[in-house]
């Protein structure tokens, strides 16, 4: 029962279809009820402002106030017999407010590979060694297929597949109780296997596991240096902007330039793709932006959901983030549905390498600082 909850509420359905409205977003097909789940966790989109969430089964609903580390537990009584203990939590946890006055910095070394991923070499649950890097457009902690069948025991209890019997289950893998990247140690990360990561990686590890944290990417160092409890200020030269969140997606404001025109925009951050800039099919077109540039090539991409998609590389004159121009960029024009479920452009990882930067996850904002690797070529030119 989440603290401060001195009963719990119970509301009624005869459908295990329930629909959710979180703050201003409706999914009507959103949760399926489970009896045998307790409780059955229901994570809130991530906001540091305080929102409702509302509930509602096929006759009844409740709605819930929502605020960074808030939980709220109830109960739903299906078909008058069967209790579904749900939760509805921030995605946000509660602050550890022993360490607030103590800076405490970690500091990994990382390489950038030839395909611009940010790798580091982790240990699972104290005995596997694989090879990650670090998705600021992903979250959470994922493993290939094929890592986890050559490089891990988390199929250690399925005797079947052991013996040549049958096929890994990868629905039912060992727990990952512990993970270590350098001299940072997580604890039960939420985990999963995928089909896809980046070029010559086992897995790769998200952005939110640094909640309520910082982290400063050097790459003129290759060093990542992970800060916490009491956080730093940027250093001399760095240029402050926001950081906001969709779907759980880190976005910053950008803007393309051509002919003199500015055409202003949403870019998800993404150190997992290999290029610099991705544009959404539906805002390129909108803008018209194609029209008169050089087209370099078409090319198939596949993302980290194994979803495909064709797209044509032409060359931007130029690209503005927070008062930085970078010029001549190769840039590819998503030709079908933004694989994100909404429109957005990507960053990734051939522009990103070009900044330090220091990530906020407590004050969503990001500092940026051009490095070394700023006006080196890019990859598709």
């Amino acid at each position: 029962m989440a603290a401060g909850q001195a009963k719990l509420k119970v509301i009624k359905a005869t459908s295990n279809k329930a629909a959710i409205k979180d703050g201003n977003e409706l999914d009507k097909n959103a949760w399926t009820l489970s009896p045998g789940i307790r409780p059955d966790v229901f994570t809130a989109e991530r906001t540091r402002k305080t929102k409702y969430v509302v509930f509602y089964t096929d006759i009844d609903s409740i709605k819930v106030k929502v605020k960074p580390g808030s939980t709220y537990d109830f109960v739903v009584l299906l078909n008058g017999k069967d209790s579904c203990y749900t939760r509805i939590e921030s995605a946000i946890p509660p602050e550890d407010h022993a360490r607030q006055d103590i800076a405490i910095s970690d500091t990994i070394p990382f390489k950038l590979t030839s395909h611009e991923a940010i790798s580091f070499k982790a240990v699972v649950n104290e005995t596997d060694t694989v090879i990650l890097h670090f998705d600021t457009g992903s979250w959470d902690f994922r493993l290939t297929k094929d890592a986890i069948v050559k490089k891990t025991h988390l199929l250690s209890d399925q005797s079947d597949y052991l013996a040549g019997k049958a096929k890994p289950n990868f629905k039912k893998l060992g727990k990952v109780f512990k993970l270590q990247i350098g001299k940072l140690i997580f604890y039960d990360p939420g985990f999963s296997a995928t089909d896809f990561t980046a070029h010559e990686m086992d897995g790769r590890f998200g952005w939110n596991l640094f909640e309520g944290k910082q982290v400063e990417l050097d790459f003129d160092r290759s060093l990542m240096i992970v800060h916490s409890g009491k956080l730093i200020k940027a250093p001399k030269g760095y240029v402050k902007s926001a950081l906001t969140f969709k779907n759980s997606f880190m976005i910053v404001k950008g803007a393309m330039k051509k002919n003199g025109q500015i055409y202003n925009g949403d870019f998800l951050m993404d150190s997992g793709a290999e290029s610099a800039i991705i544009l959404d099919s539906i805002w390129a077109a909108q803008a018209d932006f194609s029209n008169g540039l050089q087209l370099i090539k078409t090319i198939s991409l596949t993302n980290p959901r194994g979803v495909k998609f064709e797209t044509k590389v032409v060359l931007a004159p130029a690209f503005l983030l927070n008062g930085f121009e970078l010029n001549n960029v190769p840039t590819l024009i998503l030709g079908t549905r933004n694989p994100a479920g909404f429109t957005v452009n990507n960053l990734g990882g051939d522009l990103l390498k070009r900044f330090n930067m220091i990530m906020d996850f407590k004050h969503d904002c990001i500092y940026w600082k051009p490095n070394s690797l700023f006006k080196t070529p890019y990859l598709k030119s």
